[in-house]
C-alpha cells in the first residue's frame, strides 16, 4: 500500500514538473518573439506532416507507376498483336507475289512455244517413294490424253500416264519406270535419260567416243513421240568410264521437283515422233520394266 502511494506521488511530481515546464515555456519567447511551446509544437507536427506527405507521394507514386506500367503493357500487348498480324500479311502476299511471278513464267513460256499447251495445278504428290507421281486438276474433259507431256519454265517435268474425266496421274522424270530421248546441247550427243527414283537422272547409251563434259546441258531429243525438242532436261553433273564405255553419266534435272505448283501440259505432239521410249527399255535394259504408276 505504501508502495503504491509513493508510485503515485512519482507519477503527480513529473506530470508536475512536465506542466512546470510547459508553462514556462508558453511564457518564454524566441529570439523571433515566437513563443517557445508553439515553436516546439510547430516542428513536431511538421515532421509529422513531412512524414505522412512523403508516405501519400510514395503511395501515389507508386499507384501512377503501376497504371502507367499496366497501360504500357496493354499497349505492347496490342503492339505484338498488330506485328503478328503484319507478318502473316506480309506472308500471305509473298506467296501472292510468288504465285503470280509462277504464273508469270508459265504464260511468258505458253507464248514462246509453237505447240498447243493447257496450264494445270499440282493438287496432290504419290504417296510411293518408289514411284514418283503427281495429280494434276485436269482430265481428258480438258483435252489431257496418255503420253502428253507435260513442262515448266525450268524444263521437263514429266508426263500424263493417267487421265480421268477432272484429273490426271502424272509420271514424273525421274521415276524409276520414265525415260526420254536425249541429246547435249554442246556436242549433240544422243542417248536416252532414265528415272532413278531418287532426286537425279542417269543417261544412257551414249556413244564411248561421244564428247560429254560435266556441265553440259541436256535436251530432249524429240525421238520417243512424248516431249518435242530442244526442252531443257538438266545439267550433267558427273561422269564415269569402264572399260571405254560410259558406265554412268548422272544429270541433275533442271526442274524441282519438290516445288512444283502449276505446269503446262502440251496438247500437240511432236512432229515425226517415232517411237515410245518406254517399251524400248523393257527391251533393252536387263532389268525388269513394271507397268508406270
Amino acid at each position: 500500500m505504501a508502495v503504491d502511494i509513493r508510485q503515485r506521488t512519482g507519477w503527480l511530481f513529473l506530470a508536475v514538473t512536465v506542466g512546470h515546464i510547459i508553462l514556462i515555456s508558453a511564457g518564454v519567447n524566441t529570439r523571433r518573439g515566437v513563443p517557445m511551446l508553439e515553436a516546439a509544437t510547430f516542428g513536431v507536427f511538421a515532421e509529422v506532416q513531412r512524414a505522412a506527405t512523403s508516405v501519400i507521394g510514395g503511395a501515389q507514386d507508386t499507384w501512377a507507376n503501376y497504371f502507367a506500367l499496366q497501360r504500357v503493357r496493354s499497349e505492347n500487348e496490342q503492339l505484338q498483336a498488330e506485328v503478328a498480324q503484319l507478318r502473316v500479311q506480309m506472308q500471305q502476299e509473298r506467296a501472292l507475289a510468288q504465285e503470280s511471278r509462277s504464273l508469270q513464267q508459265l504464260l511468258d513460256l505458253r507464248s514462246s512455244l509453237q505447240v498447243d499447251t493447257t496450264g494445270a495445278s499440282v493438287i496432290g504428290a504419290g504417296a510411293s517413294a518408289e514411284f514418283r507421281t503427281m495429280t494434276l486438276d485436269k482430265g481428258t474433259g480438258d483435252g489431257l490424253r496418255p503420253d502428253m507431256a507435260v513442262i515448266s519454265p525450268s524444263g521437263v517435268v514429266g508426263r500424263v500416264i493417267m487421265p480421268t474425266p477432272r484429273a490426271s496421274k502424272l509420271q514424273l522424270l525421274i521415276d524409276r519406270n520414265a525415260a526420254a530421248g536425249a541429246i547435249i546441247e554442246r556436242s549433240r550427243a544422243q542417248g536416252v535419260v532414265v528415272g532413278t527414283g531418287a532426286e537425279r537422272l542417269r543417261m544412257d547409251y551414249v556413244s564411248g567416243t561421244a564428247d560429254v563434259k560435266v556441265g553440259d546441258r541436256v535436251v530432249t531429243s524429240g525421238i520417243d513421240g512424248i516431249y518435242p525438242k530442244g526442252f531443257v532436261i538438266g545439267q550433267i553433273e558427273s561422269i564415269e568410264r569402264g572399260a571405254g564405255e560410259f558406265s554412268g553419266i548422272m544429270v541433275r534435272p533442271a526442274v524441282d521437283f519438290s516445288g512444283l505448283e502449276s505446269v503446262l501440259v502440251v496438247l500437240t505432239p511432236p512432229p515425226g515422233a517415232t517411237e515410245n521410249l518406254e517399251g524400248d527399255r523393257g527391251n533393252q535394259e536387263p532389268r525388269a520394266q513394271g507397268p508406270a504408276q
